[in-house]
């Protein structure tokens, strides 16, 4: 049907799909051109609902956090005027008319086409229940239902959503956004019924419970009961049960809308959508139906949108004369990040021969703990069918692409824990050219190879650009990295951009040996030319040496500041430096060191005192919990004996370590990438078991070593016998009681990756055992690379313990000395953090919660402002002077704390990064370098007092 003259062609509906199809018209050369009257090719014509263009439905819950809702949008004019498509927005087809070929509009306007495309989506359904349509009842589809939910909420306290599936867990975690206790009611047995099996409900239920969402199951509603004004209070249950609901959202799945079609004559399929053939053309051959609002060939209405695109690609052959693209069904594989969880499904995640299919064999991975469950599904001949993911879908990229085939490896490989035993999956280079790495697009990795090679692409952005991957839901990012890796191109072994050719331990060395005492005097010396005085440009660094602090303090980035902060901080006994946030310094630490407390999901800070080995007094547990009660903190037991205060706001914070510190607390530096705690059993005092007085060699062990900052954190535990209740092989340090002395282990660690330390000396005394540390500790910070725990450093080094006992034991590089009187000026030159805030007024002054004016900004470092209008604004100053204001909201959370994240420069753009998912904004135009669907707004700056 290609248009050898101008034909017309009617698009009723602009949502994602709708713009493809233009999209994929317009890559094929279909549109007829506006400048050429009555030349060949299509002149369209959409009507559109809505009173706004296309916008990117899959983020819309992004709205509720901050996100300008014109950041989703798919069409831009240039687009639509370039191709000469009348966009009639808020003007929808009321009736066709398929014998004349004409739509009339609400309007009354009557449109005649020579092809029509239907794609008028789906419309949520409201189970038919008593008060339903009460004020305070809502859906959650489109913009307009944003804008009305935000507006109704701001005077509610309690929300239920009826539906447990993807869009109801959405719009559970909006709620929530929206600051409402909340409630989720599925009919269904178990969570996400469609996507994930019991045993991935269970793992998904647990994670969104522990958040404070409370889930009801097997259990339906039966009313909305009204208040005497009419508005909803409460949601009645099937069982009786009453829930308190000052909103209530329906989320119990879509309608295809398909009346429009009903009323033409067009066949629909007996459960709704219209119904198509293989090319998506109706039961009329000059009407097509795309997305939701279709019953494809294989009888089903696909709700996702990858395979609408793949029917307007479909269409868009069809129109454009090659038919070569046909729909016969899709894969609904999907991968999203539902209320903090990661939840994916591929292939078929229920095969087990329904249908007459094969048996499946099921292999599975569960962890209670932390919320994981994984599930593969193998056919007779090792085939893998499906999967299902929950808490942990880091290996959905590598296993989606081989659905239908065998895996290249045990399926143990994509399971287990990455650094267990086995766990080892293959590389890209394992995928065939024809498997599909992104569902979305229909991308293969042989397309993914070829513009890599065609190209010269080095990495994931110039992938997107060049092919789409990746730019629908986001799933495959992470195979798109392993096909790069595959294709030979290197990895830059720098830092970051800022510092392209020095690793950590590289830029430790070069501050330890040449004095460096600020990251201005490093990056002058050593940075690269995205900062604003170029390294390399034949200016004498030295010249530069006594620069202002504040002129390198806008570069720099997320990576590269927090790294030479911890640096510095480390080799501070040895640069003459005193506290980590004097001067400059406090422009380079994250929040939490920024703060010296955890940074939580809504902002606020959770507080850790120092107990050493354990020991409490009486006392001290009597001030924790006065502070906790006086404060109205949260109070919980840590897995490392010692007590975590959350809920704290950062002004509460000096007068909360006042109190503590007025008992003999001090900082537990649980923030900092430093050693946080020494585990102890009751060791010989109380136990009868014991062989040594763990307690005592605990507090000992904490004492020697706080404060000593390290690539990543650091534990320690000391267990009093073999018995080993102080679980001390699971740490970085371990020290385990004998008849003969101590037994050291190192390199042990819990948490995704566990790993058991290993023996690196017997029967020490306590004088050997310290010194054997303190060896152990200054040479994993030297050699440490960033963020890398002992575990992994112990099997970068290579060599394993046997090369730990020639360097620290033999002393095979001569340097055992050194470590040591390093180790002693560390510890000589102590002093606690939280004490030297509350010693240091200008320190104090940053933990007020708004800044009180623009002229009392430091350089790189931002600030929360109030402005005139009362909204709350992230200030910033860069270097030279220039003054950024953007929102404080973080889009991605709803919590206040973009002024807290770290600013600097990417690609030479302006950022800050957010302190709690370093996703980085462009501090001009509030725009998201990492999901281009999400920014802040841009703000004024207020005026410089005088």
């Amino acid at each position: 049907m290609a248009a050898q003259r101008t034909q017309t062609l009617v698009l009723i509906g602009h949502g994602m799909v709708g713009h493809r199809l233009l999209e994929a018209l317009a890559e094929r050369g279909a549109l007829a051109d506006p400048a050429v009257p009555d030349g060949p090719g299509w002149r369209v014509t959409v009507l559109a609902e809505e009173d706004v263009p296309a916008y990117d439905r899959v983020h819309l819950s992004s709205v509720f956090t901050g996100t300008d809702p014109n950041q989703l949008g798919l069409s831009t004019p240039e687009f639509l005027t370039g191709h000469g498509i009348d966009l009639r927005l808020g003007d929808p087809a009321e009736h066709i008319d398929t014998a004349a070929r004409t739509v009339t509009t609400t309007s009354g306007a009557v449109v005649a086409y020579d092809a029509l495309v239907l794609a008028t989506g789906s419309y949520p359904f409201v189970p038919p229940i008593p008060g339903a349509d009460a004020p305070g009842c809502f859906t959650y589809r489109t913009l307009y239902d944003v804008d009305a939910l935000t507006a109704y909420a701001e005077q509610a306290r309690t929300g239920v959503v009826i539906g447990g599936g993807l869009l109801g867990l959405e719009a559970a975690g909006a709620l929530r956004t929206l600051g409402l206790a909340t409630h989720v009611v599925e009919f269904a047995p178990r969570l996400m019924p469609l996507q994930v099996d019991d045993g991935g409900a269970a793992a998904l239920r647990a994670t969104i419970e522990s958040m404070g969402v409370a889930v009801h199951t097997g259990v339906g509603a039966a009313e909305v009961e009204t208040d005497g004004e009419g508005r909803a209070r409460h949601l009645k249950l099937s069982n009786g049960e009453r829930l308190p609901a000052d909103v209530v959202v329906f989320s119990a799945g879509v309608r295809p809308r398909d009346r429009l079609a009903r009323e033409a004559g067009l066949a629909v399929g007996d459960r709704g959508g219209v119904a198509v053939d293989e090319r998506c053309r109706t039961s009329d051959p000059y009407v097509y139906a795309v997305g939701e609002c279709a019953q494809t060939s294989d009888g089903r209405v696909y709700g996702l949108v990858a395979p609408g695109y793949q029917m307007a690609e479909a269409v868009a052959d069809q129109l454009a004369g090659s038919g070569a693209t046909v729909f016969t069904g899709a894969d609904t594989s999907t991968k999203l990040k539902l209320l903090g969880a990661d939840v994916a499904s591929f292939g078929d995640p229920f095969a087990d021969g329904r249908d007459g299919g094969p048996r499946a064999t099921q292999i599975v991975f569960s962890d209670g703990r932390e919320g994981v469950y994984k599930k593969l599904l193998l056919g007779p001949e090792g085939q893998l069918l499906g999967g299902i993911l929950v808490g942990d879908a880091e290996a959905y990229g590598s296993l989606k692409p081989h659905a239908g085939r065998r895996l290249p490896a045990p399926p143990e490989a994509f399971l287990l824990p990455a650094g267990a035993a086995g766990a080892q999956p293959p590389g890209a280079d394992a995928l065939p050219d024809d498997a599909v790495v992104c569902s979305c697009h229909n991308v293969t990795k042989g397309a993914v190879s070829g513009a890599i090679a065609e190209h010269g692409l080095t990495d994931v952005g110039g992938i997107k650009r060049c092919t789409k991957a990746g730019t629908g839901c986001g799933g495959c990012v992470n195979t798109l990295r392993a096909v790069l890796d595959a294709a030979g191109v290197e990895r830059r072994k720098g830092l970051c951009e800022h510092f392209p050719e020095l690793s950590r331990p590289e830029i430790y060395a070069l501050v330890k040996s040449e004095h460096i005492r600020s990251f201005t005097e490093l990056m002058e010396r050593y940075g690269s030319g995205t900062a604003s005085t170029p390294a390399g440009t034949g200016t004498d660094a030295s010249a530069h040496a006594s620069a202002d602090a504040s002129t390198h303090a806008g570069s720099g980035c997320t990576v590269c500041k927090p790294v030479v902060a911890n640096v510095l901080g480390t080799l501070a006994p040895e640069l003459g430096l005193r506290h980590v946030l004097d001067g400059e310094q406090a422009a380079l630490q994250d929040s939490n060191d920024l703060f010296l407390a955890n940074l939580q999901k809504d902002g606020t800070y959770s507080v850790v005192p120092r107990v050493p080995g354990g020991e409490i007094t009486a006392e001290q547990l009597i001030a924790i919990g006065e502070v906790a009660r006086d404060h109205g903190l949260y109070s919980k037991i840590t897995g490392g004996q010692r007590i975590d205060l959350f809920g704290a706001r950062k002004e509460e914070l000096p007068a909360i370590w006042r109190k503590l510190i007025a008992v003999g607390f001090e900082s537990g530096q649980a923030y900092g990438k430093s050693l946080r705690t020494v585990k102890s059993c009751v060791g010989s005092r109380f136990c009868r078991f014991g062989q040594g007085d763990s307690v005592q060699l605990a507090i000992d062990l904490e004492l020697r070593y706080r404060g000593l900052r390290a690539p990543h954190k650091i534990k320690g535990g000391v267990s009093g016998c073999l018995r080993e209740c102080a679980e001390a092989r699971g740490k970085d340090i371990g020290v385990i009681a004998t008849a003969g002395g101590w037994n050291l282990y190192v390199c042990g660690n819990g948490g995704t990756s566990p790993r058991h330390a290993d023996l690196l000396a017997s029967d020490l005394s306590a004088a050997g055992l310290f010194a054997l540390i303190d060896r152990f500790l200054m040479y994993y910070v030297r050699t440490g690379e960033r963020f890398e725990r002992t575990s992994a450093w112990l099997e970068r080094i290579g060599g394993g313990t046997a090369h730990l006992r020639e360097v620290l034991i033999e002393d095979s590089l001569g340097i055992c000395a050194e470590l040591e009187a390093q180790m002693d000026r560390h510890v000589a030159a102590y002093r606690d953090e939280w004490q030297a805030v509350l010693d240091d007024p200008a320190a104090l002054a940053r933990f007020e919660p708004h800044v009180a004016g623009v002229e009392f900004l430091e350089p790189g470092r931002g600030r929360a402002a109030v402005l005139a209008d009362g909204t709350e604004a992230a200030l910033f100053r860069d270097g030279d002077g220039e003054v950024y204001a953007v929102g404080n909201r973080d889009p991605f959370t709803g919590a206040d704390v973009i002024a807290n994240g770290i600013m600097g420069s990417r690609d030479g753009v302006p950022v800050v990064a957010s302190p709690l998912h370093k996703q980085e904004f462009d501090l001009r135009t509030g725009a998201c370098l990492d999901d281009p669907a999400i920014s802040l707004p841009v703000l004024p700056v207020p005026p410089t007092r005088r």
